[in-house]
């Protein structure tokens, strides 16, 4: 038998939880690094999410400094009593001249671009995916060994930077379903070091999935 001590399995756990709903998420209006509020629908999604997530007890709540997104973690801080930190990597994929554009709009004006989903003057999905994996691998390093972590962020930035931090290579990005608003994943850490989803998607809230990511039905 090896000599080699076994690693136990990690316990560290990561909640990437999307914003609640915009104005612009309803007029299906491709948002990008725009600062738009959370409507008051989207309000009262974040306080109903937040009573839910206050259940698993985090132990820290990081935010993209965009206020729909850290309007929503405040819903939580409210909860739990923990500080909300923010980083700007994680705010949500840099639009160019998409942002403020309608679904239509897009399609009609840019073709050849939405064909590639390639906003002009905006930032690539590999960009986006390594700008916010990297943003939570760094969260990840100072996080205890039996902590979880709750990461309120934006659709296209969570599941792209979700696609980077386990490892998916680009061609299967499109493969991972986007987050409704106020919806989150679930990420536990392997005895590997790596992470596992082990939950897509939930929090029960029936609205359509309404984002700047590919995978949204309205653009």
């Amino acid at each position: 038998m090896s000599d080699v001590p076994r690693r136990e399995p990690g316990k560290r756990r990561l909640v990437l939880w999307r914003h609640g709903q915009t104005a612009w998420n309803l007029e299906r209006r491709f948002q990008g690094k725009t600062d738009i509020p959370l409507d008051e629908t989207g309000v009262e999604q974040a306080h109903r999410a937040a009573r839910l997530l206050a259940a698993l007890r985090p132990t820290a709540i990081l935010a993209s400094p965009l206020q729909r997104a850290a309007d929503t973690a405040q819903a939580l801080a409210d909860v739990t009593e923990l500080p909300v930190a923010h980083d700007k990597d994680l705010i949500e994929r840099d639009g160019g001249q998409w942002e403020g554009l309608t679904a239509r709009e897009i399609r009609e004006r840019f073709p050849a671009e939405h064909a590639r989903w390639q906003p002009p003057g905006g930032e690539t999905s590999a960009q986006v995916a390594k700008r916010v994996g990297t943003a939570l691998e760094r969260a990840l390093d100072e996080l205890p060994p039996t902590g979880l972590l709750v990461v309120a962020s934006h659709g296209a930035a969570l599941r792209l930077g979700m696609s980077n931090l386990l490892g998916f290579p680009e061609e299967i990005w499109e493969r991972l379903g986007g987050l409704s608003n106020c919806c989150w994943s679930v990420l536990a850490e392997m005895r590997d070091g790596g992470w596992r989803l082990v939950e897509h998607n939930a929090g029960t809230l029936p609205e359509p999935i309404l984002s700047d990511d590919r995978t949204d039905n309205g653009v």
